[in-house]
Formats: structure tokens, C-alpha cells, sequence
């Protein structure tokens, strides 16, 4: 380096160090360098001490709130870890411009990074007032302090930038005029003011401006200025909400400061600072215990930070959510979820020993349009509240689920039609039933085991199909369904519409097992009704979607979520199944009845009681309800005994607590959907392609089983009957040998007792075989018929009498 050069830095360093120093001896505008500490040092000792600073100091991002939005656009929670929103500096008022440098740097515009003049000024203004009146430090100055403190990642990061040193302050210095060389005056005021503290958790000066007045800072007026420019020197001291009257008479020096500046006249001033300060405090809403839909909210907010997309690790992606200053555009339609919250808190309070959910999912786009559930979010848990969110799945909230009960059913219904069976088809469904293990198959094959599967109804027994059996919920009907379907494809079905909690498990798992058309496996409310869903969307299932997109806050796309959809069975498989479970609505849900349009559902009631539940659809809308109980850790126990609402509960069932929330929801928001039929089932779906029934009358029942087998029919078993042959052997069967049936539909087989039966007269009608196999076909067809049903189309009715009766004997 030259002598020249040197000579020239080391002036242009020592003319600022210098000045301050020199001014005194003394501590001025923060700058604490003591003449005293120069004196031991050379003028080529400081040039090196000022070259070997960084000559840049960074200035990234700043921390600022991210907003959510409904799917109107209004806000419904607001994100962060500094309530900042920037600004550029044409959006703040020229008064509030006015009045910061009036009280801070009214030189700001005509001095370097240090103000010596200013300096000197505010040292002897403070000393005769006794006080701090007038900032000494330059705006240039604080803003590198302010940046230094935002910067701190640590405690130790935090003191540093706060020390009281020779060392931070030659730092703090040095970065002030590497700012003022690096960038425009204005730039450093807007800065600035989007990054100095105004006190109650406001930081910037729109942030101040909407907390304290409920105004954008583009809209300030003189004494709202004042105030807020006057709280920059100790926002905690000149806190309005914590002292008024030291907020005003620090309103009341800022305003005479504008006087003596001439910026307004001393006539304005006198009579502005005998006004009050004309506060609008806004509550701080952050986070989403203060959200309008506070548990979607929180849904959201899992959902996003699970998003690898939005940062390499979670806490990356947490910070971002809180302090990048996001637009996040959910998929929350507000009427829907007033809708459902107000269905939900009529039927649960917060303080039952239970948890009432519901949620909405939209079909073909697998949009959440609700999701409600009876205790409000937060710590007072005397009243009911938590932050335990139990309606959404266990990746994105804090409950394992609850049993769905019946609810699964449908997995194992559409299977069925999957595979062919007909909805027709007739299955023999007694009150109880034991199975062997063994004859069940789950993704491995035949489940190895020596044990029985015993099966009770609670709705009654007899002879059903898949549209009776469905409606009436028989457990032992679906049971054998099961068996004749297996339990792989059913399971493989529910985990492709969406019940997570089934994902990854290991063949022979828990969950796969004979009782899982039984719904054992524990799931969400969301999962249910993202999986119904699939059932409205003619068999196109849609993940689950909260977010449709996120902005940065300088409107730039950060990422789009489209819906993510695949079809996972025949239109004409979800077609069958809602026709079947428009039949459990239509045939007796006062509740659910009074919409304008076609729906579908099923009820589930766990063993116990413990979770009883609802889910329906129409053809463009998913909705599911549960109440299940649970004790003060949140863990599930019965309902039975407890208090619902005042209402006491002697026994639980999905269609006495589950359907009414569901029916109340649907209702209020029936005017918003368009209406819609659903789409009539094929005749393949309903009847099926017709083929001959081996005949099997004398064979042994596991013969007459395999037989059938290999025909391509399934078979149930039917109780004994009245026949000559020996007891065990097959009596006949329904339909009847040599008779049509649609492949893949179930026979039933009629075991003889060895009682012959009583001739009551004389049979002209064809020999015993052909009025056994014709008889008991329509014998069979009917649940719950005449016990004396004499006389089939072409033979003995009483085979078909002595077992459910028939349409025709």
C-alpha cells in the first residue's frame, strides 16, 4: 500500500474515532470510546484496527409473520417468532418519518455514518435536562446494533452484540459506514423502521401501527407518530399498554421536538399533547390457539413442517413457517367449519369424559374443508381445553385414533363387488358364528392356526344380502364375507383411500386379522373421511389436502399443492357400494334424511362402546362424526355412563350419538352443494353373470364346500334342516342344483338333522330333489320368514320353511 493511501485511510478513519473522542473525553451517542483509549494507540495502529473489521455487514432477511388463509382469502391464524411485516418506505406516513428523525437523527440526510455535530448536540441537551431527551447514536448506527441483536443466535451471540465495549463499538461503527458507502439513505431508513422494537411484541412499523391503532403505518397521523416514535428508545419503559402516563409524556417530548424543528407549529403541538394517546390495541394473534379453526390450524402447520420440500430439516422448516413472512392458502371453508363446530359443541361439551369429532373432506380434490372437535384448544384443561389434537391422523396430530367400528365394513363390501360378487347375493347370517382361523387368508396366504373365530350379532340374524347385510350391520354376515374375499385386499383397499395408521404394517399384523371388517384397527376422523370420500368420487381416491399454496411475502410462488389422486377402484365398484349405503339412510336416519340430495353412510359402534361413529357422503362432499370416550390422559374408554351434553348415556350406538352430528352439519351447508345423484349401479354390479349351481345334496359339507369352490361360488352354511339323509350330510341347497346363479355369489348349504320331515299332504309337484333344491331356493330368500311355510313352487316347502321361509312357500 502506497504512503499516499495510507495516509489517506488512516485520516478518513481517525477523523470519526477521533472527533467522538476528542468530544470530552466522555461516553456520547453510544458510541463509549474514551479519549484516554486512543491516546496509547497510533494513528497506524488504529487504521489497522478498522482494517481488519469485516467491511460488510450482512444484511439477510428479515424475521417476519406468515399469515394463513380460508379458502376466501380472510385470515385465520398468523405465524411468528417477530410480528413484523415489511414495508417499503412510501407506505409509512411522511409524519411518522418526521417524527422518528425528529427524536432520533433529525440530520439523518446530511451526515455520514456518525454525526459529530449531532453528537456534540445531543450531549449538552441531555446534560442540561438532566436526562436522555435527544438520541445521540445516528439512525445509520442503530439500525447495525438493531441487525447485530436480530442476528444473535445464541445467548452469548446476544450479549456480544450488546456489550458494552471499545471492541463492539468500533465494530458497530465500522459497519455503519460500510452501510452508508454500501446504500441510500432511504434504503437505511426503511430498514430501519422495519426492524426496530416498538414494544408488546410489535416489531416495524406496520406491525406498531395495526397493534397500537389499528392503522397501516401509511395512514399515521401526528400523534400516533409521536407515541410510536418516541417508544423506539426504551419500548418497554414507554409500553402504552403497561404505563399510559409515561407513554404520553414521551409522546408529549417527541411532539415538542417537531415544534422546535419546525415540522409543526408550537400552537399544534400544545394542543396535541393535551390529548390522549387514542389507542385501538389489537390482540396479538399468534399462532393457533388464538386461530379461528384452531385444531385446522394446527393440522396445517404439521402438515407443512412434515414438507421436506420447505427446508432440509424440521427445524428448518418450522423457522420458515414462522419467521418468513409466508402466505399459506388453505383449503378451510369457514361456513363449513361454523357448521361443523356448531354440530359438534351441540352434541359434546368440553368437559364430557368424551371427544366429539367431525370432518369434511372434498371428493375428487381431497380438499379439508372442516375439522371440528369439542374441546377448545388450549392449558386450561379444568375447562375442557387441550392441545391435543385428536381428529387428524397420528403423523399430523397427538392421537393413535379411535376403533371405527362398523365403519370398516365397507372395505370388505367393495372388495366383493371387486371380485364379482353380486349385491344380490344371499348369505346365510345366524346370530353366532365360529370359524376356523385357518380358513381365513391374509396377504401371506392361509393364516396358520389351530384356533376358532367366534362372531356375535347385535342386529338380529337370518338370511341376508349385500344390501340387507350392509344396512343391518350383521357382523356374522360380513364375517363370512371376509372369509370368501379374504382379508389382504380389503386391508391393501383401506390403506390406498387413505387410513394411514394401516401403512407399513408387516403381513399378520395386528390389524390383519378376522376381525378387521369389524373395525379394530384405530383411525382418525380425517382418515374416515378422506377414505368415504373415495366412495363419492366413483372410486378416485384424493390425499388429503389443507394447503393449496404458498407465497413468499414478496408474492413469489414458494410452492404449489395440487391434488393428488388415483383411481383405486371401478366406477361401477363405488357406484355399488353407494347404492347399498344410500339403503342405511333412506331407511331410517331421520337425522340424515332431510338433505336435498342422495346420501350414503354407515354407523360404527366399537365393543365397549368406547367410540361410537357416522360416515357419510353425498356426491360431492365427505363427511364423518365419532364421540368417543376417553379419560383425562385422552385415552379411550367406554361412553356407556357418562354425560353427553346433559344427556345420560345407557348404552352407545353410532346411530344415536354419531348420526345426528353428522345430519346437523350436512344440513346447514346442503344450500352450498350442488345437488347431485349418484350413479345407478350396473346390473352386472347388482345381479351378476348367471351359470349353473352343481347340485350337492347327499355330499358331506366340505365336499359340497369344494365343489361349489371349484364352480366359482362361494359358500355359507345355513342351520340344519328336516331330511331323510344322514345327519350332516348336505339336505340341499339355495339356490338348488341345476338352477342359475351369479357367478361369484354365495350358495347356501342346508345340512340334514336325520329327522325325516312330516308329509302334511300328498306331493304332486315333482320328486323330493326337485322340491328340496326349488323349495328351499325360495325358502332361503328371505330373513326371518315363516317357520310353516307349507308347500314350495314344485315340492316340499317345509325344507325352505324350517329355515327362514320363503318369498313363495
Amino acid at each position: 500500500m502506497s504512503a499516499s493511501r495510507t495516509a489517506a485511510r488512516i485520516t478518513s478513519h481517525l477523523g470519526v474515532m477521533v472527533a467522538v473522542s476528542v468530544v470530552l473525553g466522555v461516553v456520547v451517542a453510544g458510541l463509549a470510546i474514551p479519549f484516554a483509549g486512543l491516546v496509547g494507540l497510533s494513528a497506524q495502529g488504529v487504521a489497522e484496527t478498522m482494517d481488519d473489521l469485516p467491511e460488510e455487514l450482512e444484511t439477510g432477511d428479515l424475521a417476519q409473520r406468515t399469515t394463513i388463509l380460508d379458502v376466501d382469502g380472510n385470515t385465520i391464524a398468523t405465524l411468528y417468532d417477530q410480528n413484523r411485516v415489511e414495508v417499503p418506505l412510501r407506505q409509512v406516513s411522511r409524519t411518522m418519518v418526521k417524527a422518528i428523525l425528529s427524536i432520533e437523527d433529525y440530520r439523518f440526510y446530511e451526515h455520514g455514518a456518525l454525526d459529530v455535530k449531532g453528537t456534540l448536540r445531543a450531549f449538552v441537551t441531555n446534560q442540561a435536562s438532566g436526562g436522555t431527551v435527544q438520541g445521540g447514536s445516528s439512525i445509520t448506527q442503530q439500525l447495525v446494533k438493531q441487525t447485530l441483536i436480530n442476528q444473535a443466535a445464541t445467548e452469548e451471540e446476544q450479549a456480544a452484540a450488546t456489550a458494552d465495549t471499545y471492541a463492539r463499538k468500533l465494530t458497530e461503527l465500522r459497519y455503519a459506514v460500510a452501510l452508508e458507502e454500501q446504500h441510500s439513505k432511504d434504503w437505511i431508513l426503511e430498514r430501519y423502521l422495519n426492524i426496530v422494537y416498538f414494544g408488546d411484541g410489535a416489531y416495524g412499523i406496520q406491525a406498531a401501527a395495526k397493534h397500537f391503532f389499528n392503522v397501516n403505518a401509511k395512514d399515521l397521523n401526528v400523534k400516533q407518530s409521536a407515541m410510536l416514535a418516541g417508544m423506539v428508545k426504551n419500548p418497554y419503559g414507554y409500553d402504552p399498554t403497561n404505563d399510559k402516563a409515561r407513554a404520553k409524556d414521551r409522546r408529549d417530548v417527541v411532539i415538542q421536538r417537531m415544534a422546535d424543528l419546525s415540522v409543526i407549529s408550537q400552537k399544534r403541538a400544545a394542543k396535541l399533547r393535551k390529548q390522549g394517546l387514542g389507542l385501538d390495541v389489537q390482540k396479538n394473534q399468534n399462532g393457533c390457539v388464538s386461530a379461528t379453526a384452531p385444531f385446522f390450524c394446527d393440522y396445517v402447520v404439521n402438515y407443512l413442517v412434515a414438507d421436506s420440500d420447505l427446508g432440509r430439516s424440521e427445524k428448518a422448516r418450522r423457522r420458515l413457517l414462522y419467521t418468513g413472512g409466508l402466505t399459506i392458502q388453505t383449503t378451510l371453508d369457514m361456513d363449513f367449519q361454523n357448521a361443523a363446530d356448531t354440530s359438534v359443541s351441540n352434541a359434546v361439551q368440553p368437559t364430557d369424559g368424551a371427544i366429539g369429532g367431525l370432518a369434511m373432506v372434498e371428493p375428487l380434490t381431497g380438499d379439508v374443508k372442516a375439522l371440528a372437535q369439542s374441546r377448545p384448544m388450549g392449558r386450561k384443561k379444568k375447562q375442557g381445553e387441550t392441545y391435543l389434537n385428536f381428529v387428524v391422523p397420528k403423523e399430523y396430530g397427538d392421537s393413535n385414533g379411535f376403533q371405527p367400528g362398523s365403519t370398516f365394513k365397507p372395505f370388505v363390501l367393495a372388495t366383493a363387488i371387486e371380485q364379482g360378487i353380486p349385491l344380490n347375493t344371499q348369505i346365510a347370517s345366524p346370530q353366532t358364528i365360529t370359524l376356523p382361523i385357518s380358513s381365513f387368508r391374509d396377504c401371506s396366504g392361509p393364516i396358520q392356526s389351530t384356533q376358532d373365530y367366534e362372531v356375535n350379532n347385535s342386529t338380529g340374524y337370518g338370511t341376508y344380502t349385500l344390501y340387507t347385510g350392509t344396512q343391518q350391520s350383521v357382523n356374522t354376515f360380513f364375517v363370512q364375507l371376509e372369509q370368501r374375499v379374504g382379508i389382504c385386499k380389503p386391508y391393501n383397499l383401506a390403506v390406498k383411500m387413505g387410513i394411514q395408521n394401516l401403512k407399513g404394517k408387516t403381513a399378520r399384523s395386528l390389524y390383519e386379522v378376522p376381525a378387521f371388517t369389524l373395525g379394530v384397527a384405530d383411525t382418525s376422523v380425517l382418515e374416515m373421511a378422506e377414505a368415504y370420500a373415495t366412495f363419492a368420487g366413483r372410486g378416485v381416491h384424493c390425499d388429503s389436502r389443507p394447503v393449496t399454496s404458498i407465497t413468499g411475502p414478496n408474492g413469489n410462488t414458494v410452492k404449489e399443492y395440487d391434488s393428488s389422486c388415483e383411481r383405486v377402484m371401478q366406477a361401477t365398484t363405488a357406484d355399488g357400494v353407494a347404492d347399498v349405503l344410500r339403503g342405511v339412510i333412506e331407511g331410517g336416519f331421520a337425522s340424515a334424511q332431510a338433505l336435498d340430495q342422495p346420501a350414503g353412510g354407515k354407523t360404527g359402534t366399537t365393543q365397549s362402546g368406547r367410540a361410537v361413529w357416522f360416515a357419510g357422503f353425498t356426491r360431492n362432499m365427505a363427511a364423518v362424526s365419532m364421540v368417543a370416550g376417553v379419560n383425562n390422559l385422552g385415552q379411550p374408554e367406554s361412553l356407556v355412563g357418562k354425560y353427553l351434553n346433559g344427556r345420560y348415556v345407557a348404552s352407545a350406538s353410532g346411530s344415536t350419538y354419531a348420526a345426528p352430528i353428522w345430519g346437523d352439519a350436512m344440513k346447514a351447508i346442503d344450500d352450498q352443494l350442488a345437488n347431485e345423484n349418484f350413479v345407478a349401479p350396473t346390473d352386472a354390479v347388482v345381479n351378476g353373470v348367471q351359470t349353473t349351481v352343481p347340485s350337492v345334496s347327499g355330499m358331506t359339507i366340505e365336499t359340497a364346500r369344494q365343489t361349489l369352490k371349484d364352480a366359482g361360488f362361494g359358500v355359507s352354511v345355513g342351520s340344519s334342516v328336516n331330511s331323510s339323509l344322514s345327519a350332516g350330510l348336505v339336505a340341499y341347497s339355495s339356490p338348488g342344483g341345476g338352477s342359475t346363479a351369479a357367478e361369484n355369489s354365495f350358495v347356501i348349504l342346508y345340512p340334514s338333522n336325520g329327522v325325516p320331515p312330516v308329509v302334511n299332504t300328498p306331493s304332486t309337484g315333482g320328486n323330493n330333489d326337485g322340491g328340496n333344491n326349488n323349495g328351499g331356493n325360495d325358502g332361503g330368500g328371505n330373513s326371518g320368514g315363516s317357520n310353516n311355510g307349507n308347500g314350495g313352487n314344485n315340492g316340499n316347502g317345509n325344507g325352505g320353511g324350517n329355515n327362514g321361509g320363503g318369498n313363495n312357500g
